[in-house]
């Protein structure tokens, strides 16, 4: 598998925990070895694995925390360091997101999500995944 490949399929497994609530999934994708630091729409930054796998369980346990469907991500790689552009569609409209991932031995690793509304829709060139949305 490639590199950019190895990424997507990491990115893929941070919207999959998110849509599916998984903490534990969730919990396993963050790293645990260099700092990390999380910004979600409207908040505050968050600072430390403690504070972004807390706001995680507060997101998860909100039964009115958003479905979510990520869309047309780009990988910049940078070494053992890659960035992930991608769009995240919500019911309230849709959020453009970067997502930092390191390398280590446990493979690629988030260490920063942010993502922020964008003012204009997107056009995406490919159809939206046919997925059961989960409640």
């Amino acid at each position: 598998m490639s590199q950019e490949a190895a990424v997507l399929f990491a990115n893929e497994a941070f919207y999959l925990a998110f849509a599916l609530k998984d903490i534990k999934g969730m919990d396993e994708l963050w790293s645990r070895h260099l700092p990390v630091t999380c910004i979600h729409p409207g908040w505050q930054p968050l600072f430390g694995r403690d504070a972004v796998m807390d706001s995680w369980i507060g997101i998860f346990g909100n039964p009115a925390s958003p479905a979510i469907e990520c869309r047309q991500p780009r990988v910049v790689l940078y070494g053992d360091f890659a960035q992930v552009y991608c769009y995240e569609v919500i019911e309230e409209g849709t959020l453009i997101a970067s997502n930092l991932f390191a390398l280590d031995a446990r493979g690629w690793k988030l260490l920063h999500h942010q993502a922020s509304p964008v003012a204009e829709k997107p056009q995406f060139d490919e159809p939206a995944p046919q997925r059961t949305r989960l409640q």
